[in-house]
Order: C-alpha cells, then structure tokens, then sequence
C-alpha cells in the first residue's frame, strides 16, 4: 500500500487538500479529526460531562470504532451510531479538542489508523500522522500558513451564520490551539524530519493540489522502478 500522510496548524484546509488530491489520486482519505469529533459526539451522548482520566478510561473500554465509506465520503461508526450530522458543530470541536490528548483514547484512534493504512492506498490527515502514526509513510506533508490567513479563511467560512465569532475571536482562539498542539505533551504537532513543508498562505486550493500530486506521482514513479539484477 502506499500512503500519505497531511499534518499541519489548524485553519490550514488540510482536509480540503487530502480530498481533493484523493480524487485526483483515487486514494482514499482517513479523516482522523472525524473520529475524534465522532468519538466527542458519543462521549456527549452518553453524558459523562467533565472530561478527566476517569471517564475516558471508562468511556475507552466501552467503545467500538468503524470508518465505512459512503457517497459523501467518510463515516465514523462509534458503536454502531454514525454522528456524521453533527461533528461540524463547534461544542464538538470542543469536545474533541478535550478528550484527543488522553493517551488510552489516542491508543484506541492509532489502532483503527494503522489498520487502515495497511489495508488501503490512502491520505491520512491530521496532526501527528507522520511523526506517530504513520512514521513510515511514503510521502509526508507539513502544511501551514500564516495565523491572519487562516484566521480570515475560517472567518469568511461562517460570517454569515448566525452567532458566529468575529475575525479577531477567531484569530486569538486560533493562537491558543496552535500553542496548546505544539506544547500537549502526549503528540505535540511538529513536522516529522522527512517532511516537506509546504506554506499555502498565498495558494490556491488548486495549485497546492497540483504541487502535492507532483511530489507523489514522482514518489511512486520511483517506487515502481525494480532494481536491476
């Protein structure tokens, strides 16, 4: 299998990037922040409330994890409920950013990501995918931007919905979770030594598509080229 791992800041369109190169690729993207905002759906509904080391580690032992692909693209079965409606929402984002650095959870998540890999040609994207997860990946990315343009992109997202945050509640709650993914002490995000590091302040989502598929056509070229006996 041949696999690609997109890490990255938050705001960056790390999401966007992995599914557009996937169709172009016909690869298959795992989402990983989608299972953890599934996983916050189902911590929710069972009404643990606080989050601490006692409910995970309860929570943990009672969960099963199931990524299936629909015609919209990836599903998270988190005890057979699918929360596919909800994990945009932002007390999910939330909720997930909460219960992701609990080591027992990210056990749990890393089982279900390697199985994956093993079994597909796929994209994996998140924020420790190539240093943690997948730290033999084939090709690996570090995507990010500066703060004030992935400020604004989020901020041109949601202008128009109803209570949403102003441009500069969204760049200060963007500087905290950047300092919180760098500093957490289980997976801190940081670019893996093999990474190449690609800054998309000033690209369009069309020409970071073009200049990652390049990089992994030219990857797999080279790994199909058998050495001579």
């Amino acid at each position: 299998m041949f696999n690609i791992t997109i890490d990255g800041y938050v705001g960056c369109g790390k999401s966007t990037l992995a599914k557009g190169l996937a169709q172009k690729l016909n690869f298959k993207v795992f989402d990983t922040g989608a299972v953890y905002r599934s996983l916050a759906c189902a911590y929710k509904a069972k009404g643990y409330g606080e989050v601490n080391e006692e409910s995970i580690k309860d929570f943990v032992s009672k969960v099963t994890i199931k990524v299936i692909f629909q015609k919209e693209g990836q599903h998270v079965l988190v005890n057979g409920e699918d929360y596919f409606s909800s994990i945009r929402l932002e007390e999910i984002s939330m909720l997930a950013a909460k219960i992701a650095p609990f080591q027992i959870l990210r056990k749990k998540v890393l089982d279900v990501q390697r199985q994956f890999a093993q079994n597909n040609d796929c994209i994996m994207e998140g924020r420790d995918i190539g240093t943690e997860v997948l730290p033999n990946a084939d090709v690996k990315f570090f995507i990010t931007a500066r703060e004030e343009v992935r400020a604004k992109r989020r901020y041109d997202q949601i202008k128009n919905k109803p209570n949403s945050p102003s441009y500069q509640e969204i760049l200060d709650d963007l500087r905290k979770r950047d300092y919180a993914d760098e500093h957490r002490e289980v997976a801190p995000l940081k670019a893996a030594k093999d990474s190449i590091i690609m800054d998309n302040s000033d690209m369009t989502l069309e020409e970071s598509i073009e200049k990652c598929s390049k990089i992994i056509e030219e990857k797999r070229a080279k790994s199909q080229i058998q050495p001579s006996i």
